[in-house]
């Protein structure tokens, strides 16, 4: 009887509806997708090929001598980052430590190029910013796996849609915290550089990204590691390096394999971590 209450209308087709639009999308912009996959993807295999080609000595050797500058000198990190990387060439995963580097740098790169301007759009708008909020909101509740769908859709299997779902996933921190941070710049600084006469791009970058950099930083952070975060998922449409090998372990229930593959990618989230945290830190001498 109650049951019949709810079912005063017929059931709405969202999902045929959400098919329709996407092959819809799919098919109008194929123009644009198909070349994306293609020279984004060759310029991802070329990133990827590149670095292979570098002596993983020099690679491990860089890494310390960036941990023992940027955490003022200190050699625990730096040990750290040589052990650790040590470990994963020594496990035989280091082609595919370097694969999940580069799906982690370009996704977190061009999440920095979009976030940053999308968050000071919405601290300069509160039209933008109501707009915008409850679209971050959504990407940051909708479980990982779905944004897997439109990538398939859009780009196909590879490291491309892997990079398109990282992007999705781990934009928002970044224009979150940009936002934050320059809407927390002291009104008293900025009303001193309007009174210079200071323009509005001059106010920007002269005065309130300079004051927001530790937010900002903090934001960029945390997007580094939502993209780091993708990587087990993103192997599931095919994108290569470390997250592969633990989906394959999984598959064929491989503990072993899985748990050395599983702790490259712990190691790889320490150092990025680490470097990006000291990276907006004050020396020590």
């Amino acid at each position: 009887m109650f049951d019949k209450i709810l079912d005063f209308a017929p059931e709405i087709p969202i999902a045929e509806w959400t098919t329709d639009f996407t092959d819809w999308l799919t098919s109008t912009f194929s123009f644009l997708f198909t070349p994306i996959k293609e020279h984004f993807g060759n310029f991802m295999e070329f990133t990827s090929d590149l670095l292979m080609k570098v002596p993983p000595i020099f690679i491990i050797l860089i890494v310390a001598l960036i941990f023992f500058f940027i955490t003022g000198k200190r050699i625990g990190l730096a040990i750290f980052s040589i052990v650790g990387l040590w470990l994963i060439y020594n496990q035989g995963y280091w082609d595919h430590l370097i694969s999940t580097f580069t799906l982690v740098l370009i996704a977190s790169l061009l999440s920095v190029i979009i976030g940053v301007p999308i968050g000071i759009l919405m601290s300069k708008s509160r039209i933008a910013e109501a707009i915008i909020q409850p679209i971050l909101d959504f990407m940051q509740t909708m479980p990982a796996f779905v944004y897997l769908i439109p990538a398939v859709a859009f780009f196909g299997i590879g490291m491309v849609p892997g990079v398109f779902a990282s992007l999705i996933f781990a934009t928002p921190p970044t224009v979150r915290f940009t936002n934050l941070g320059i809407r927390q710049v002291s009104e008293e600084l900025v009303e001193a550089s309007e009174a210079f006469g200071s323009t509005g791009s001059q106010k920007l970058f002269k005065v309130e990204l300079p004051m927001a950099k530790d937010t900002i930083m903090a934001g960029i952070n945390q997007t580094v590691m939502l993209a780091l975060s993708m990587v087990v998922i993103a192997s599931m449409i095919g994108a290569p390096g470390l997250g592969r090998e633990v989906l394959s372990a999984l598959q064929r229930a491989q503990v072993g394999t899985g748990f050395v593959a599983g702790i490259g990618i712990v190691i790889l989230a320490i150092i990025i971590d680490r470097v990006t945290q000291n990276m907006n830190s004050k020396k020590e001498g």
